[in-house]
């Protein structure tokens, strides 16, 4: 598989220009096509006249939030990774954002390694699933399937398959923390108290699959 199709544009979304300058040397030597954004307007303005392969939004923007961004993107539908930038304070606002579309989030301070891998792990996932043309290999006739996002009924597959949070978010290219907000929401909305009654629920209506 070659990854000279993934090595794309990216477009970074932070107030401050270092931490801006910093992921864009570092995707950069790893042959992506980065742009910078210092503030939301333009990047909304980019982000929706193209689509890059991955997008990196600072989750604490001044003005427009980073969760307000995404909201106005409508990032659940939007047909790329959105990964947040969070500090250790900011973690809650970054689950908030995973509710509202954002893929994952990279908590600061990171190090080039852990980025690199974290997006070329998306990109490449989100690449599987658009040739898979988003496969739901669940049956829809579950109660509750439709309070469900693309995004919960991917996990939601994973779990169903067996598959543990690392191995989920592997597959999906999300962290094994947030693969466990996914799981939290999902059995939620679906009124599960627990794992085995959550794929009890999904199975209920799967009798080729039991």
């Amino acid at each position: 598989m070659s990854n000279d199709a993934n090595h794309g544009a990216i477009f970074v979304v932070d107030d401050d220009p270092l931490v801006l300058n910093a992921l864009s040397v570092v995707l950069s030597r790893e042959g992506y096509q980065v742009t910078g954004f210092g503030e939301g307007a333009s990047f909304l303005a980019a982000a929706k006249a193209r689509t890059p392969a991955c997008i990196i939004l600072d989750v604490q923007m001044p003005g427009q939030s980073g969760l307000d961004i995404l909201k106005e993107l409508n990032a659940q539908q939007y047909p790329a990774p959105i990964f947040i930038i969070s500090g250790v304070g900011d973690i809650p606002m970054a689950v908030e954002a995973i509710k509202s579309g954002a893929l994952d989030f990279i908590e600061k301070p990171f190090d080039a390694t852990t980025v690199i891998t974290r997006v070329r792990e998306a990109i490449e996932a989100w690449t599987r699933r658009a040739q898979r043309g988003g496969t739901d290999v669940l049956s829809k006739t579950f109660p509750g399937h439709d309070l469900l996002t693309a995004r919960e009924r991917d996990v939601l597959n994973q779990i169903a398959a067996g598959s543990s949070n690392k191995q989920a978010g592997r597959e999906l290219g999300i962290s094994p923390r947030t693969i466990e907000v996914h799981r939290a929401r999902i059995m939620e909305k679906l009124g599960a108290k627990n794992a085995a009654d959550l794929v009890r629920i999904v199975l209920s209506e799967m009798p080729r699959m039991m």
